[in-house]
């Protein structure tokens, strides 16, 4: 993964500031579903950071729900970070994509699966970093109130191995 600019790194910066949590929580997280879906992943709220558009089913009503989610590749396979921040609770998104793990993310099908492996998760994780160093401080966040922070590969379809923009 190549070294990111001095921009984006300031942008990621401002985005993993308590005032940009605020707005995030308030703002963006109802805006950027409809930011995504109307310009095919190419603006949302997170401008300069890769993310598309996640498609789960919910849990209990089986009703599509979308979230806008920062994510980047490792190999083939778009990989994203259950963070919420490092809030107490996970997003619901994650809960949705445990109970159907059929998702959509940029309009293409995957299957989501939660990483397990110790190794494998530190291996993401600073892969993670580099994409957008706030999830260093959401960790640290998340880890204060006992919570660990889901990390989750999402396989390509057989029948759609396109990726997402």
């Amino acid at each position: 993964m190549a070294r990111q600019g001095p921009l984006y790194r300031l942008f990621a910066r401002f985005n993993g500031t308590r005032a940009m949590g605020w707005v995030s929580r308030l703002v963006s997280w109802r805006v950027d579903p409809l930011l995504l879906r109307l310009t095919g992943s190419r603006v949302g709220f997170t401008l300069f950071l890769p993310s598309a558009l996640l498609e789960t089913t919910g849990a209990k009503t089986g009703a599509r729900r979308a979230n806008g989610v920062i994510y980047f590749h490792d190999g083939g396979d778009p990989i994203v970070i259950a963070s919420k921040l490092g809030l107490t609770e996970h997003p619901a998104w994650f809960h949705n994509l445990r109970a159907n793990p059929e998702v959509r993310l940029g309009g293409a099908a995957f299957r989501a699966e939660v990483v397990a492996d110790a190794a494998e998760r530190e291996r993401l994780w600073a892969l993670a970093d580099r994409v957008f160093p706030p999830f260093a401080n959401y960790r640290a966040r998340a880890a204060a109130t006992g919570r660990t922070i889901p990390i989750v590969r999402l396989k390509a379809q057989e029948r759609d191995r396109t990726k997402p923009s």
